[in-house]
């Protein structure tokens, strides 16, 4: 049966929260793309912003954040409880004995409400938003109450699968990062720069050699800030140039086992190239720089370890320039300074041994993760539309 989206779920609904009183706060930033779950929020005074509780799906409505898959249940409050966050979100409410919570998260997301709200969009160049009374007369076919909690159901336990699998993986981090901070404690170990242990330090490419102008649907896959997210890089959409002119950018191309650092933007950012990746080789975006190491004189895992930990980040940053967009000032040259505790290669071997198991779980998980998100990508339109019907499954 057909209804507006507003019959089966309140809109921005009215909540309190005293003036100056301190409340869980989530910010634009926290929220990941086409992920479910919150996973960071602060404490922070309320001086406004929109309202929510347990249960509620908050989406962006700004460019480019809706459009990057901004979209989360609230999951980090307590029972009672109010949280708050930008005024640049939506906040849907399941109305009772209209709509179960889980299925609305899932149909915000799904494109029966993303793409007309997206084509909504109104306003100046880059600050353009949703009008939230389109989203609100969207008429759209709902199931039954019975169907969309099997509907919300089969999606729900897909994402609590890709959050268990999330929680191992943290877990697992910080067993390695134990090992790695045990073997420093062990023993007072030489120091040596990253200049002593590099084969090459490089930088990505000129922007005006890689631009939306060259991109090709297949071929080499271009590295961003999007893919170091991490310790590993991660391997989500990416855009392509043609072999041959990644070729005339050899300098910029990279391979399992190099650390890519950002260096204007998100600076901080370090992840490594896993054995096991998607591709045989990468290039870099104008805004990352690599390291190769020299395996015979360090192992690239625990220098990943080191530039992760609060001294490496503290040495990375400590030249960057805050005055604009954050950069860190001639990286390449700067990056060979660095110095950092090295025990002989045959330590790092047993400490690689030791973690070895750990982070090959650790990237098997998020292996699975993408298959899973992929699964509910696909299923997603499909159960909405009604073209999969699940009604006489038992869930």
């Amino acid at each position: 049966m057909k209804y507006k989206l507003s019959d089966i779920a309140e809109f921005n609904p009215r909540e309190s929260i005293n003036k100056g009183s301190v409340a869980k706060k989530v910010t634009m930033d926290k929220l990941q793309p086409f992920c479910r779950d919150i996973p960071e929020y602060e404490y922070s005074e309320f001086t406004g912003g929109t309202k929510f509780r347990n249960g509620d799906t908050i989406m962006a409505r700004i460019t480019p954040c809706l459009e990057n898959g901004k979209t989360a249940k609230v999951n980090i409050l307590e029972d009672g409880e109010i949280g708050f966050g930008s005024t640049e979100y939506i906040v849907f409410r399941a109305k009772e004995n209209m709509a179960n919570e889980d299925y609305l998260y899932y149909l915000v997301c799904s494109p029966l409400v993303r793409d007309p709200a997206i084509k909504s969009m109104v306003g100046s160049s880059g600050r353009q938003r949703v009008q939230t009374d389109v989203v609100q007369n969207l008429e759209i076919d709902i199931p039954e109450l019975s169907v969309q909690r099997k509907i919300g159901a089969l999606l729900k336990s897909l994402d609590d699968k890709i959050a268990l699998n999330n929680a191992i993986n943290k877990n697992l981090l910080q067993q390695a990062i134990a090992l790695y901070e045990h073997l420093l404690q062990d023993a007072e170990w030489p120091t040596a720069t990253i200049l002593d242990i590099a084969k090459k330090v490089a930088m990505g490419p000129f922007g005006s050699n890689i631009k939306v102008s060259t991109f090709v649907p297949e071929g080499v896959p271009i590295i961003s800030g999007n893919h170091l997210r991490g310790y590993f890089l991660e391997e989500p959409e990416f855009n392509y140039i043609t072999e041959e002119h990644a070729e005339r950018l050899k300098n910029s191309i990279v391979y399992p086992h190099d650390l890519i650092f950002t260096h204007a933007g998100n600076i901080g950012q370090v992840a490594m190239i896993p054995d096991g990746c998607k591709y045989d080789r990468y290039i870099l975006s104008q805004r990352q720089f690599y390291l190769r190491c020299d395996e015979t004189k360090v192992v690239p895992e625990f220098l990943l370890m080191f530039f992760h930990s609060a001294s490496g980040q503290h040495e990375l940053l400590s030249y960057a320039n805050q005055t604009g967009v954050p950069s860190i000032a001639q990286p390449a040259s700067n990056l060979k300074k660095i110095p950092f505790k090295c025990p002989p290669i045959q330590e790092q071997w047993k400490w690689q041994e030791q973690v070895h198991p750990l982070l090959g779980r650790y990237l098997n998980n998020r292996l699975e993760n993408e298959r899973l998100s992929a699964l509910r990508e696909a299923l997603l339109p499909k159960l909405m539309s009604g073209e999969l019907d699940i009604s006489e499954l038992n869930l």
